[in-house]
């Protein structure tokens, strides 16, 4: 669902969707690419992301963004951080 319906949505305004956990009706996801940190992202997720899941799995009750730093970012930000010293 995600896959055929939501992420192409996303991918065409530059974004992607990650499918973190599924839980007793809540839905966890990261948001990628254009949409990550996208000040509309409350918006993408209630209006594109949960109605459209609730049109194929009225069990669905909410979605949670999941706003994790990637290891690969983290390491990334140390590398230029310690180049400055």
């Amino acid at each position: 669902m995600i896959e055929s319906k939501i992420k192409p949505k996303l991918i065409a305004h530059y974004g992607n969707i990650e499918l973190v956990k599924v839980e007793n009706g809540i839905v966890e996801v990261k948001l990628l690419g254009a949409c990550s940190g996208c000040p509309s992202a409350k918006f993408t997720l209630e209006d594109i992301v949960l109605v459209g899941l609730q049109e194929e799995i009225p069990e669905v009750k909410e979605v949670l963004l999941v706003n994790e730093v990637s290891g690969e970012l983290i390491d990334m930000a140390k590398k230029i951080l310690n180049k400055e010293k």
